[in-house]
C-alpha cells in the first residue's frame, strides 16, 4: 500500500477511497526504532488427509488451499533461551477434523519430512528402509527387487540408487493401489497387489527370480488396534505368499507389521523358510507408531527348508 502525506507532517498508510479521496490512518513512528513485527499466518488444508501422502503435500496443501481453517506459525522458544523454534500449529475451522488437524500439525513440523523434502525424497520412509540398509546390508548392486505398495515412492529411490540403476545395473518393479510419478529406471504397476492377476504380472514385468522382496503395504486403518493388526498381518502374509514363489535362493524379504500377538504365526514361518529373521524398529519410524519391520534373509527353497525344530534366529535385530 502507497504511503500519503497530510500537510507535508503527519504520514500514514492508504486504507481506502471514498468520494474519490484516500482515506489515512495514521502510523505513530520512532526515529531509529523498526517498524512492528505482525503475526505471519498460513492457510491449511479444508479436507482430510492419508497418511498415505508424500512429502510436500501437507506443505502445498496448507499454502495453496483457499478454505476458510488456518493456521499461524508460532515461534517456541529453546531450552537454552538461543535460537527460537519455529513451529506450525494449525487452528481449526471450518470442516476439518480434529484428527486431520493432529495429523497435519505432526507432518509440518516433522523432522524427517522436512529432511526429506529438501533431498528430493518422496516420503519420509526413504530414510527407514535407509538406515536399514545401512545397518544390514540386504541392498546390492546388480539386484532384481519387488516393491509391494511402492507410492509415493521412498522405498524405490532408495533401492534404485543402490542397486544402480542409473548404470543400467538391476531392475526394480513396484506395484501400488494409488498412481505414482514416474521413477527413472522403475517398472511402476498401478494395480492391487491382491487381485488376482497381480502376481503373475509382477513376475512377468520383472522377468525372472527377485532377489528381494519389500512390502510396505497397510491398509487403512480403523482406529481398532486388533483389527487393524488383523489387517496388517493378511498384507504381510499374502507378501510372503507371493514371495515363495518368484524369489532366489540366498534372497531377503522385508516387511511392515504392527506389534502385537498375532505376527506369531508369521514369524515362524518366515523362521523356517530363512536363514536369518530379524525385527526392526528404525529411528525414522514415529516413536508413538506401533509399526516394526521383519526383515529375513537367506532364503531357503522349500527343498532346503530345515524342520521347526532345527531353526535359529534372532528377533533382537543383532
Amino acid at each position: 500500500m502507497s504511503t500519503v502525506k497530510s500537510g507535508g507532517k503527519s504520514a500514514g498508510r492508504s486504507v481506502g477511497k471514498t468520494g474519490g479521496k484516500t482515506k489515512t490512518k495514521p502510523v505513530s513512528r520512532i526515529p531509529g526504532k523498526p517498524a512492528p513485527r505482525t503475526a505471519v499466518k498460513t492457510a491449511a488444508p479444508s479436507a482430510a488427509m492419508t497418511a498415505g501422502a508424500g512429502v510436500g503435500t501437507a506443505v502445498k496443501a496448507a499454502a495453496n488451499t483457499g478454505s476458510k481453517t488456518a493456521g499461524k506459525v508460532v515461534g517456541v522458544a529453546g531450552k537454552s533461551g538461543g535460537a527460537r523454534d519455529m513451529r506450525v500449529k494449525v487452528k481449526k475451522a471450518g470442516k476439518l477434523k480434529h484428527s486431520s488437524q493432529l495429523w497435519l500439525e505432526r507432518q509440518l513440523n516433522d523432522p524427517y519430512v522436512k529432511r526429506a523434502r529438501e533431498m528430493g525424497y518422496r516420503s519420509r520412509a526413504a530414510f527407514k528402509i535407509e538406515e536399514m540398509d545401512d545397518r544390514f546390508k540386504f541392498l546390492k548392486s546388480g539386484q532384481k527387487l519387488i516393491d509391494l505398495g511402492c507410492a509415493p515412492g521412498g522405498w524405490c529411490q532408495i533401492a534404485a540408487m543402490r542397486v544402480g540403476l542409473e548404470k543400467g545395473k538391476g531392475r526394480i518393479v513396484g506395484i501400488d493401489l494409488l498412481p505414482v510419478d514416474p521413477i527413472p529406471g522403475v517398472d511402476l504397476i498401478e494395480m492391487d497387489f491382491m487381485a488376482e492377476e497381480a502376481p503373475a504380472l509382477l513376475t512377468q514385468r520383472l522377468g525372472g527370480r527377485a532377489d528381494g522382496v519389500m512390502s510396505d503395504m497397510a491398509a487403512n486403518t480403523t482406529g481398532h488396534k486388533k483389527t487393524d493388526h488383523l489387517k496388517i498381518i493378511a498384507l504381510a502374509e499374502a507378501a510372503l505368499e507371493f514371495t515363495h514363489t518368484i524369489l532366489a535362493p540366498g534372497g531377503f524379504f522385508l516387511a511392515k507389521l504392527f506389534q502385537g500377538g498375532e505376527s506369531a504365526e508369521l514369524l515362524a514361518q518366515l523362521k523356517r523358510d530363512f536363514t536369518t529373521v530379524r525385527n526392526l524398529k528404525p529411528g525414522a519410524s514415529r516413536s508413538d507408531s506401533s509399526e516394526l519391520y521383519v526383515l529375513a534373509t537367506g532364503f531357503r527353497r522349500k527343498a532346503d527348508a530345515p524342520s521347526e525344530a532345527g531353526v535359529a534366529a534372532n528377533d533382537d535385530g543383532s
